[in-house]
């Protein structure tokens, strides 16, 4: 697969539905706290979530879907929540590969996997071997993700492949960056309140339109995700220029 154009050089194709959808799943724990449930109860609920959007995605011809996990700070969160975190991930490897794969889709996994045990890294390479020939949506988790940590690794991978060089270029770059096989998000989504982006695909997301929710990622159902889409379809993507400019605006 091609390397993808950035937004920042070139116009990318716009669409009444998103190619590339990128989602920060928040309000597991808020979720099962309004239930007097403990928080792991949250993350189990959101698991079904995740299930049901790569569905909608697959069912609406999104190409590319990306999902924050886990990010870099998150191991700032109690030890007992962080050590459930990593077996629900390591249960969810083992039981929904075999689904993904049936469904044509290809995992990918994206951050720094060196913090992880072993036999979770070996789960996690397995994974992308076994849907790496796929042809269908394409799911990519972060997972010790940080956005400053992808552009950082990206830098050094590039200097240590030509340390020579004096100068770089955004495509010089763009091949060491985590998400090299995807085009930039079209679409951004936080559920849960919060309006942040928090060290998520900070290169990536220079021109994607972003949408924010209070709704908990637990209850993000096909008609949240429906308003989403509706609300992208709404926006003018101009990348720069001016609306006179666009031959064909979206409708609004």
């Amino acid at each position: 697969m091609g390397l993808f154009s950035s937004s920042t050089k070139e116009v990318p194709p716009i669409q009444e539905v998103p190619q590339h959808v990128a989602v920060i799943m928040d309000g597991n724990g808020r979720w099962a706290k309004k239930r007097f449930l403990p928080r792991v109860a949250g993350h189990q609920r959101g698991l079904e979530s995740v299930r049901a959007m790569v569905k909608a995605c697959v069912r609406l011809d999104i190409k590319y879907l990306t999902l924050f996990a886990f990010s870099s700070e998150n191991w700032r969160r109690p030890p007992e929540e962080v050590t459930f975190l990593m077996s629900l991930f390591l249960e969810a490897l083992d039981r929904e590969v075999k689904k993904l794969h049936e469904a044509n889709v290809i995992l990918k996994l994206i951050g720094d996997r060196s913090a992880f045990n072993t036999t979770l890294q070996q789960k996690m390479l397995e994974a992308e071997q076994k849907t790496a020939a796929n042809t269908g949506l394409t799911l990519t988790i972060a997972v010790n993700y940080g956005g400053r940590w992808d552009v950082v690794h990206a830098v050094n991978q590039l200097l240590q492949a030509q340390p020579d060089l004096k100068q770089i270029q955004e495509s010089d770059l763009t091949p060491y960056l985590s998400m090299p096989y995807a085009p930039e998000p079209d679409l951004f989504i936080r559920t849960g309140g919060e309006t942040r982006i928090s060290n998520f695909l900070l290169w990536q997301l220079a021109y994607t339109e972003l949408y924010f929710t209070s709704t908990l990622w637990p209850d993000f159902d096909d008609a949240a995700f429906e308003a989403a889409l509706t609300s992208y379809r709404q926006r003018e993507r101009r990348f720069g220029r001016t609306s006179e400019q666009l031959v064909e605006p979206n409708a609004s």
